[in-house]
Parts: structure tokens; C-alpha cells; sequence
């Protein structure tokens, strides 16, 4: 029998070339000779007036093709983008144009475009425009979007974009009966994904076959695709786009389209030569999306055992200069703070601000960082109010493993019901009590404390939405020789799909995993698809890729079984071999591909095999009604709901008496995602969260001042985490409570890695120091800071 392959830590497929420098990304891309190159002149200011754009500078230079402003625009180009995700309480949905038109928002917002020879000559051209501003005051901050002084947008009220409110019972009636109540103000800051890899757009038109051809970095290619033919007036299936290998995206490529996406091919067409554009790191930090902020007030009212009575939860979240998203990210806050919990009555109500900075869109976590924050804070003040231990508190409010399916009485960000399918959060706190030596802490702290050393413990827990719909889809074809080629739709962007997606394929077949080649983000291989983005790639597109693999399958055996003279019951797949059970009678799949064509002609050796054998009723026609030629298989998942994974994290920090620098000593996860189809993958995506999550907690943030400059646009002034910064060998434990959503039973891993690390962070250092922490990232300035006042 084939090995099976589910659930085992197989080896990476794709890294290899990676490691090996075989990578090939966007700017990789080789689009034909004669390609031009473009560039981007940038807003200089946050809020202002465009009085006047002078290209005269620009039109004679040598090498310079083509400069595009506003005025060059015509027809849907000239329209605003897209929102992409309306929502009925965005009431005031703003977007930018393409190029600016009379107004720039935020400093870095495109304003005209210049294509020339080579990168260097557009940017010479670029520094020779003229642009007359009338400078105009900037809203910068949310505390500056609340007062209202000045408006981003003259017509938009309050600056308030949206504002929404759900409520299950009476939070306000639950909480002033309850026998205890607190209050808390929290805040978490800006930050940014910073991918390795910035964008990119690379485009060539085909002026013989009236065909497009567009190559970008992006996270929803059929989204690219989709946009690009809207704007441009082409139609779709006269579009391909091809995503490459992409060096990270972790949400700031899921945007479609980028104002870039449509320039490029624009130009391309009309100049008929390719062109690409590649943006450098400082037009990324101040014209690609953020993401995080917002400012919290929490109300809670619990009785003797910390449990949740009344939850009623206030929050304001900072969406940018405009709000292409919609309002996903505080949407995913409002509900999914929730976390493992039973909040009693609950009511959350949120606004979401526009302010003169970058656009906000989702970041790998996607609002839940700052609803995990909001709800593990709380759970830490209740166990310090009461004197309780802080799991014990947690544990008294836990839905229970037989409470499952479990309805929380609200919307999530599909448009659908906040149903859990699955989980047992007791069993994750006992087995992450125990990884991180939860009760053995004290007789720790102890010791160190003699060694004169402040260290302290953390823990959080949460519940992420995975795997949102509303589809995608898959294709599977064996060739003639026997290679099984798979394509789906999303993207790709690191997360080990052509190996998981292999894995599913292999075992489902019953052929050789060396022999399964997964393509993603090709439209000309899978023109319907969604995109790579909120944990969802392995339990769409893997719940398609099985019911694609099955489709085929079906269709082999059943050729198979007319070849052989069996019935499809004694059949079996082994090492891409069907053979009928206890015999030496079998088939290829090679070369069940050639027979599955009435139209052979014995061009290798499978076909030439294949003409021993005599398929069908030769009184019927050759391929019969409802059937196709080929060995091949397409299908759909698209889910009912979300599937809803969890895990909790702890971790041990030492905190330096007098440098305030904050070191972790140990980090723990317990993480459960259903069942695992790969657990090293999984792995490698909670140690890559983790990672992106303490750099969050502890060193990123976006500086901006009073004027909407942001200070730091550069890797000089953006603090990172060092692989010096990271714990070493941080400890994972799984748990498997499969969903019954899909046809593996599985749940998305991707960013469960990042969701709790700021509150961790936060309970460990407050635990250590004895000070309320309420607003992250904490620097060691924000400590020495907050130990200041407290000593006062």
C-alpha cells in the first residue's frame, strides 16, 4: 500500500530552489526585450490641495516614453477605486484615485507616473515635476480623528467613517447587577507587515491576440485579474495574471487593485511595449497598507469566580486616509475578542476614523491582536481584582467541549453567523499549564529573585475565524506519464502549499508525492478563485484539491474498470498503479490518461501501451454523455460557515532593573487547527508568527508626527526582532479536534502564530514588574517610563 501522507512532517518541496536561489519573483520577471520601467511621484504632504502639476520638465527628456497625471485618464480610470467590501454601516466609504485628483491624503499618495527606459531615468524624470500645493491641516491620530477639529474628508462628519454596534442581552443592565465590576482603557499602535518583497507589477500587452498579460505581487490574483479588466475595458478572459513567487505578504498585497496594478498595464498597452514597476522600501512604508490601531474601553461585571457576567466593549479603530477594505478589521475585533469565552451579555460598538495617514487593511492576526488584547487584559485585571489565579479565571469562563456547535448571537465578517464548530479549551490550558510549567513558576521566580533577577509569566488564549468562504476551487489532471498536475487559484506566499496540497493529492490518488506538481496564482490554470489571506488556503483550497483528487479517481477506476474487466470495488491505487486486489492485472494511471481520449495516436510509450486495450461499448459513442476526454478532475468547496481554530500561548520574561530591556525566556504554544496535514508546516507558521508578533509587542511601531510625516520609513528607524530577539526553540503542542465543515476536518493555521503575543507580552511584564501594562508595543523607554510613574 502508498504510505500515507496526511499528517506526516514531510519535507518541503519548494525550498529547495529558494534556498538554492532558484526563486524567481516579480522582479525576476523577464516580460520581453525592450521592457520600460516606471516610477511613481509621491505626495510630499499628508493633507493638501493640488493646485497645479507642471510635466513640461518632463516631456523632452531623452528615454522618457510616457508621464501620466489625473487629467490623463479616461473612463472607469478615472473613477475612484473600488470598495472592495461594502458594508451597510460604512456610511461614509472613501477611496483614492488612481492618480490624485485635486486632494492628497496622506503623504505617499500617487499623484502622476512616469515611464522611461530604465528605473533611473524615471526617477530623474519624477524629480522634474512641478506640483503647486495648498497645504491643508492634517489629522493624525485617533484622539485627533475623535475631536474632530479638522476633517480628512470636508464631507465627512466627526471623521467617522462607520459606526457599529451588536449586542446580545443587556450588557449595561448584567454589568450593574453584577457583584464586581472594572473598567479598563487600552491601546495598541500602528504597525506595518514589511514583507522582504515590496510590490510589484510587471505587464505586456499582446496587440495580435488583444491579450493581457500581467505578472504582480499580489495575494488574489483572479482579484488583480478581475479589477484590471473592469478599469481597463477588457474583457476578463482577455486578462492573465500570474503571480510568481512572492517574498511575503502577510496582508499588505491582498489590495486589488493597487493603484500600480492599473498604471502598469495602462501604459503597456498604450506605449505596446512591457512594463514594470517595482516599488522601493520607503514608497512601502508610506504608501502600502498598516494596520493595528486602535484605542479600547472595556466595562466588565463578574461574580466571586471571575466569571463573565456583562461585557460591554467600546473601541475606535484607525482606518487610514480611505477605506478600500471595508470594514473587515475592526469587524474581526468586535467579534472575535471573544475568544474561547462565554461573555454573558455582551455589547461592542465600534468607529472607525479616517485620519490623514496609509491605508489600513488587514495584517497578518487581522483585528483580532487588538480583540485578543482587549479580552486577555480583561481576564488579568478580573484574576488581580479577585487574588485568583489567572487559568483558573480563564477556565471558569471557557465554553465547554459539549456546548460545540456554540452560537455566539452575532455576525461575523463573512455576513454570517459567529458559530464555533469545534474545540476543547480545557484540554489546551492543561497541556499549556504544563509545557510552560505554569505551577511550577513560583519556586522559579523565587530563585531568580535571589540571583536579584525580575522575571514574570504570561499567558492568552484565543479563537480565530478560518477558512472564509465564500469558495475556491481546484483542477487535478493526470498526464500520460503519470505525473498529477494540480492547480488552484489562491496564492502563494511561503506557507508550503505546493507540499501540503501534494500531500492531499498523493494520498487521495495513490501516486508517488514526488509525482504531484502544485501550481497557484495562474489564471490561465484556475480563472475562479479567492485569494490567500485570513487563514484560509489549506481549508478551501485543500477541501477543493480532495474533491477534485476524488473526481478523478472516481474516473480512473471506473476506466480502469472497463480495462480490466473488474469491478471497481476489487480495485485499488497503489504507487499510481491500479491493480485489481489479489491479481497481477493492472493499469498505469499514465496510461488510463491516454485511454480516457478516443483520439490516440501512439506518440510515446503510454499511448502505445494504451492501444492493447479496448474502453467502452463500441456501440456507444466515444466519450459518452456527461463525459470529457482526459484524466482529470475539477471542483468547488465553498462552506456554510467559517471553521473557528484556537490555541493559547504563554510565555517567561526577564525584565532588566536598569535598562528596562525585556528578555523572554520562554515561549509556549498550544495550538489546535483540526486535524494537521503537515504539523512541521504548521510549525514553521507558529514559529513565523510568534516571531512577527513580538516584534509587534516589543519594537514596531509607526511614528508619525503632528504633520502626518511618518519619522521612521526605514529599516534604520523601524525596529525588527533579530533571530537574537526570538526565544529559542519555541515549544508547540497540538491538539486535534477535527471540524466536521469540511472533508479533512481541518481548520487554518496561518496566523494563530501572532494573535496573542502582544497580550502575552503585556501579562508577563505587568506579572514581573507589578505595573498595569495597557498599551502595546512596550519599548524599554515605555517601561523605564511607566516604573517612573508608578514610583511617583
Amino acid at each position: 500500500m502508498t504510505t500515507k501522507l496526511m499528517g506526516q512532517p514531510v519535507q518541503r518541496v519548494e525550498d529547495q530552489r529558494f534556498l538554492r536561489g532558484g526563486g524567481r519573483y516579480l522582479d525576476d520577471v523577464a516580460a520581453g526585450p525592450g521592457t520600460l520601467h516606471a516610477a511613481v511621484l509621491r505626495s510630499p504632504h499628508a493633507h493638501a490641495r493640488v493646485v497645479d502639476i507642471d510635466v513640461s520638465g518632463v516631456l523632452d527628456v531623452p528615454g522618457v516614453h510616457a508621464v501620466y497625471t489625473y487629467d490623463d485618464l479616461t473612463g472607469p480610470m478615472a473613477e475612484p477605486l473600488p470598495v472592495l467590501i461594502p458594508h451597510p454601516a460604512l456610511t461614509h466609504g472613501r477611496t483614492q484615485y488612481v492618480l490624485a485628483r485635486d486632494e492628497v491624503n496622506h503623504v505617499g499618495e500617487a499623484i502622476a507616473i512616469v515611464v522611461a527606459e530604465d528605473r533611473y531615468l524615471a526617477e530623474d524624470a519624477v524629480d522634474r515635476i512641478v506640483v503647486d500645493y495648498e497645504v491643508l491641516p492634517a489629522v493624525v491620530g485617533i484622539d485627533a480623528a475623535r475631536a474632530a477639529e479638522c476633517l480628512v474628508h470636508e464631507d465627512v462628519p466627526g471623521n467617522v467613517g462607520a459606526r457599529l454596534e451588536q449586542t446580545v442581552g443587556d450588557a449595561t443592565a448584567a454589568i450593574a447587577a453584577a457583584p464586581h465590576r472594572l473598567e479598563l482603557d487600552l491601546e495598541i499602535e500602528r504597525s506595518a507587515c514589511m514583507p522582504l518583497e515590496g510590490r510589484g507589477t510587471v505587464a505586456r500587452w499582446d496587440p495580435d491576440a488583444g491579450r493581457l498579460v500581467l505578472w504582480t505581487s499580489t495575494q488574489s490574483s483572479t482579484g488583480v485579474r478581475a479589477a484590471v479588466a473592469a478599469k481597463l475595458g477588457l474583457d476578463i478572459g482577455h486578462v492573465d495574471v500570474i503571480t510568481p513567487d512572492v517574498g511575503g505578504g502577510f496582508g499588505v498585497k491582498i489590495v486589488h487593485p493597487w493603484p500600480e496594478e492599473l498604471l502598469v498595464p495602462m501604459a503597456a498597452r498604450a506605449l505596446g511595449r512591457p512594463v514594470k514597476f517595482v516599488e522601493d522600501r520607503r514608497e512601502h512604508f508610506v504608501s502600502s497598507a498598516h494596520e493595528r490601531g486602535q484605542v479600547q474601553h472595556v466595562e466588565v461585571g463578574f461574580d466571586d469566580d471571575g466569571r463573565l457576567l456583562g461585557l460591554d466593549v467600546e473601541f475606535w479603530h484607525d482606518h487610514g486616509a480611505y477605506t478600500p477594505y471595508g470594514l473587515i478589521v475592526p469587524i474581526i475585533t468586535s467579534t472575535q475578542l471573544l475568544g474561547p469565552y462565554k461573555p454573558g451579555a455582551y455589547r461592542v460598538v465600534f468607529e472607525s476614523l479616517f485620519t490623514n495617514t496609509v491605508i489600513v487593511t488587514p495584517y497578518r492576526g487581522a483585528g483580532r491582536p487588538q480583540g485578543c488584547f482587549a479580552m486577555e487584559r480583561t481576564m488579568d485585571a478580573i484574576a488581580e481584582y479577585l487574588g485568583r489565579d489567572r487559568a483558573e479565571v480563564r477556565a471558569a469562563n471557557f465554553i465547554a467541549p459539549h456546548e460545540f456547535p456554540y452560537d455566539h448571537g452575532l455576525i461575523f465578517q463573512d455576513g454570517r453567523a459567529l458559530e464555533y464548530d469545534s474545540g476543547d479549551y480545557p484540554a489546551s490550558l492543561e497541556k499549556l499549564r504544563k509545557l510552560i510549567g505554569w505551577d511550577e513558576f513560583a519556586a522559579f521566580r523565587r530563585e531568580c529573585a535571589a540571583q536579584g533577577r525580575t522575571v514574570g509569566i504570561g499567558l492568552a488564549c484565543y479563537v480565530e475565524g478560518t477558512g472564509v468562504g465564500p469558495y475556491e476551487g481546484a483542477h487535478v489532471h493526470v498526464e500520460t506519464t503519470g505525473k498529477v498536475k494540480v492547480a488552484t487559484g489562491l496564492t502563494t506566499q511561503g506557507q508550503g502549499h505546493e507540499t501540503a496540497f501534494a500531500q492531499i493529492v498523493a494520498d487521495e490518488l495513490g501516486v508517488p508525492f514526488a509525482d504531484v506538481e502544485v501550481v497557484t496564482g495562474d489564471t490561465r490554470r484556475m480563472p475562479y478563485a479567492v485569494g490567500t489571506f485570513a487563514s484560509r488556503a489549506a481549508v478551501m483550497s485543500g477541501s477543493a484539491i480532495v474533491k477534485a483528487a476524488r473526481r478523478t479517481k472516481e474516473k480512473a477506476l471506473r476506466l480502469a474498470a472497463e480495462a480490466l474487466e473488474a469491478s471497481v470495488e476489487d480495485l485499488e491505487i497503489v504507487e499510481g498503479v491500479v491493480g485489481v486486489r489479489g491479481t497481477d492485472r493492472s493499469v498505469p494511471l499514465g496510461t488510463l490518461s491516454v485511454l480516457s481520449n478516443p483520439l490516440r495516436y501512439a506518440f510515446d510509450e503510454a499511448s502505445k501501451a494504451a492501444t492493447q486495450f479496448s474502453v467502452g461499448d463500441s456501440e456507444a459513442p466515444p466519450v459518452a454523455e456527461g463525459e470529457e476526454p482526459g484524466l482529470e478532475g475539477k471542483d468547488f468547496y465553498s462552506p456554510v460557515h467559517a471553521t473557528f481554530a484556537s490555541g493559547m500561548h504563554a510565555a517567561i520574561v526577564e525584565t532588566d532593573p536598569a535598562t528596562a530591556e525585556i528578555r523572554i525566556l520562554r515561549y509556549a504554544v498550544v495550538h489546535d487547527c483540526g486535524h494537521l496535514i503537515n504539523p512541521m508546516v504548521v510549525e514553521g507558521q507558529i514559529h513565523g508568527g510568534v516571531a512577527q508578533g513580538i516584534g509587534g509587542a516589543l519594537y514596531e511601531r509607526m511614528a508619525y508626527d503632528e504633520g502626518g510625516q511618518l519619522l521612521n520609513a526605514s529599516f534604520m528607524d523601524f525596529l525588527m526582532p533579530y533571530v537574537t530577539e526570538i526565544p529559542d526553540g519555541i515549544e508547540i503542542d497540538h491538539l486535534e479536534t477535527p471540524s466536521p465543515l469540511n472533508p479533512l476536518g481541518i481548520k487554518g493555521a496561518g496566523e494563530a502564530g501572532v494573535i496573542p503575543v502582544s497580550a502575552v507580552i503585556a501579562a508577563a511584564v505587568e506579572d514581573a514588574e507589578g505595573i498595569p501594562i495597557r498599551a502595546m508595543p512596550i519599548s524599554p523607554s515605555d517601561l523605564h517610563t511607566l516604573r517612573e510613574d508608578h514610583r511617583s
